[in-house]
């Protein structure tokens, strides 16, 4: 059986006098991670768009060309 090596929720969110520290790294390490996936999707929506944006270009060229 596992031990839990604190003995309650308190003592948990302290990190034994270091709670400061810990959750500043706990931080310091899920911003910037939350930041990138959110930065990714504006990118690939924007990307998604510009695409879109191109083919449909193409097309109406093509249509003229064909004209």
């Amino acid at each position: 059986m596992m031990m839990s090596a604190f003995s309650s929720w308190s003592a948990f969110f302290a990190m034994g006098g270091y709670a400061f520290f810990v959750w500043l790294a706990v931080a310091f390490t899920l911003i910037p991670l939350v930041c990138l996936v959110v930065h990714i999707k504006l990118q690939r929506r924007t990307l998604l768009r510009e695409i879109r944006r191109i083919e449909s270009r193409e097309i109406r060229l093509r249509r003229r060309e064909a004209q």
